[in-house]
């Protein structure tokens, strides 16, 4: 292949990429024409993107991005998976698909610098909160603390209100109320 070509595809590679900071590998080999349409299909609905790389040139792409790590683990058919609303919601459509594919191979993935090696990595990835359940555990986290104050000042209180109600109903009767001893 020609160097014109070479530099031609790195450029296409970065001008794909675009400003992406995280993104999985994976490996398509084998799987048969119907099922990788299928496949496809199924990531591209949830706005995610597959890219078959050369090793060498996507390498050589990603260097000067948040997209280098990969370059450790770019070795052998390599595809490149990046987009939907976060890496970890592609993690774990990846994750989902690799149960039914049994020829897709999980090589690893790179989310904010730190590199996940192997299916064991993409699986734990998978398993992160996305930012909007990081936000929604967070909130929770924060507003715990004051329904429990309020389940605490609400009871005892209840219960007073309560005796007191209890009380003015037997006066409002005319029914005299025990002393308490």
């Amino acid at each position: 292949m020609s160097k014109p070509v070479k530099e031609m595809m790195i450029r296409d590679y970065q001008d794909r990429l675009g400003d992406a900071e995280n993104a999985v590998v994976i490996s398509i080999r084998g799987i048969e024409a119907n099922e990788n349409n299928r496949f496809r299909v199924g990531l591209f609905q949830e706005g995610i993107r597959v890219m078959v790389v050369r090793n060498s040139l996507a390498k050589k792409a990603i260097s000067d991005s948040g997209l280098s790590g990969l370059g450790e683990i770019l070795d052998g058919p390599s595809a490149m998976s990046w987009g939907g609303e976060s890496v970890i919601n592609v993690a774990r459509e990846l994750v989902k698909w690799a149960k039914e594919i049994e020829q897709l191979e999980l090589k690893g993935a790179i989310l904010d610098g730190e590199l996940f090696e192997g299916e064991a990595g993409v699986v734990e990835l998978s398993k992160y909160p996305t930012r909007d359940e990081a936000i929604a555990q967070n909130i929770t986290l924060i507003l715990s603390p004051g329904r429990n104050l309020l389940g605490a000042v609400k009871g005892p209180g209840g219960r007073l209100v309560g005796i007191v109600k209890a009380i003015e109903e037997k006066l409002e009767n005319g029914e005299a109320i025990a002393k308490v001893g």
